[in-house]
């Protein structure tokens, strides 16, 4: 820990203590109270702990931390977990939160000091968080890990120029295809509905494909055909482009996929799809790289990008980055801060990627063996080559919500017009923007 950084913490700790003496008087509630105090005093004690610029960062006596993990990653975290307890004697707690729910219950569980300490993010969530005052910067840690990841990831842990997160890994969504069923995997949405003419068994469980039927991923119906989330690359909430292009044809073109997907929205789930995946009963599955260890074992199963569509157009995926972040209101701000960092390492981005297939942000990670030769990779690598990052200004989560109802209506109401939905969904994105 060298002279500098030690500066700009003690600058920073003699800021948030002026901003907690206010934030106590006036019980705003913003997330900027909450921390500030825990803050300042966990910060100066591993200050005054640190005798000369050499000496590493200390945490806080009697630290303890709780972290969010998806089901997914869970016993990866808790290897980290234990690893991180055994170097600092610091113990870890692993809370399973679906990847979707922690940055809501952040907002709620916050303030309230029942929220993680440390929990992951996708980039595009941290545009409200950041303005909620939720999460602390990654001031200590900073140069480090913009030295050691892609640059991408850096720039999407960021909000304003400030460096939140603390990188974890990269990804987009591709299609896991059986190779019993699909020596090769199909290449066209033909190919699939032909394929389906054979193979589906709705009374044995057997379908052909499935996707969660989420903004995320059944986004290629939008961005194949013309449209967008946002204008100007995803940072222009006042450019709404989910209504443009040819997206009514988009929509078209899912919903005759019923044909081959006979079930309601609400009944494909994670655990539905995986479950089948697993049985040889579903041949082909839409899902990103942390379902890779899932399936390891139990299938014989390759990646490959997602199929073209009859337009011609390569299938367009929304892809992100998934980062660690510090809660702000923690009670462990500095043993929090050290967490992020060692499950962030290069050593735990490789142990991620063995365990549950996550593609690191790390630089020298994915020039491991371990990645360049791995099977599956390449599979999302090229997808990724045809994907929009995600948008995360605030009002994201407004075309989350609008973007997942508008699909789930259309799919399970064939009666309903696409074009009058689809400007619904628009203007009520825009009546939500305006009331904030």
């Amino acid at each position: 820990m060298n002279g500098k950084k030690w500066g700009s913490l003690l600058i920073c700790v003699a800021l948030v203590s002026m901003l907690a003496a206010c934030g106590k008087s006036n019980g705003n509630g913003n997330g900027n109270s909450g921390a500030s105090p825990s803050e300042s005093s966990a910060s100066v004690e591993s200050a005054s702990q640190a005798a000369n610029e050499d000496e590493e960062l200390v945490p806080e006596a009697g630290a303890k931390l709780v972290v969010w993990e998806a089901q997914e990653q869970l016993e990866y975290m808790k290897e980290v977990g234990a690893a991180f307890e055994q170097q600092y004697g610091v113990p870890v707690t692993v809370e399973q939160v679906a990847g979707g729910d922690q940055g809501s219950r952040l907002s709620t569980d916050g303030p309230s000091k029942t929220a993680a300490d440390v929990l992951t993010l996708p980039h595009d969530q941290i545009g409200l968080a950041v303005k909620a005052g939720l999460l602390l910067p990654n001031d200590v840690f900073e140069e480090e890990t913009r030295k050691e990841n892609v640059e991408t990831a850096v720039n999407a842990s960021s909000q304003n120029g400030i460096l939140y997160g603390y990188p974890k890994s990269v990804e987009t969504y591709a299609l896991f295809y059986n190779k019993d069923l699909f020596p090769e995997p199909p290449k066209t949405w033909d190919e699939i509905i032909k394929f389906a003419e054979t193979f589906n068994d709705p009374k044995q469980k057997k379908y052909t494909i499935m996707w969660e039927f989420v903004g995320y991923y059944s986004y290629p119906f939008i961005a194949s055909y013309g449209g967008y989330m946002f204008g100007d690359n995803n940072t222009n909430a006042n450019d709404i482009g989910l209504n443009k292009g040819d997206t009514v044809q988009g929509f078209e073109f899912l919903r005759s996929l019923k044909k081959i997907l006979p079930m309601n929205a609400g009944d494909i789930s994670y655990d539905v799809k995986t479950q089948l995946f697993k049985e040889g009963k579903l041949a082909l599955n839409i899902d990103g790289p942390w379902s890779v260890g899932a399936f390891k074992g139990s299938v014989n199963f390759g990646v490959a990008p997602l199929p073209k569509f009859p337009n011609g157009k390569d299938s367009i995926s929304f892809s992100g980055v998934k980062s660690y972040y510090v809660n702000a209101y923690t009670s462990y701000p500095v043993a929090a801060r050290l967490f992020a960092r060692f499950a962030s390492s290069k050593e735990n981005q490789l142990k991620n990627f063995e365990l549950t297939g996550a593609i690191p942000a790390n630089k020298e990670a994915g020039e491991d063996p371990k990645i360049k030769d791995d099977p599956y990779v390449s599979g999302f690598f090229q997808q990724f080559a045809n994907s929009h990052p995600m948008s995360s200004v605030p009002g994201t989560d407004l075309a989350w919500e609008a973007l997942k109802a508008t699909f789930i209506s259309l799919w399970d109401n064939p009666s309903l017009d696409i074009k009058t939905s689809l400007d619904k969904m628009v203007q009520s994105i825009q009546d939500g923007l305006a009331a904030r």
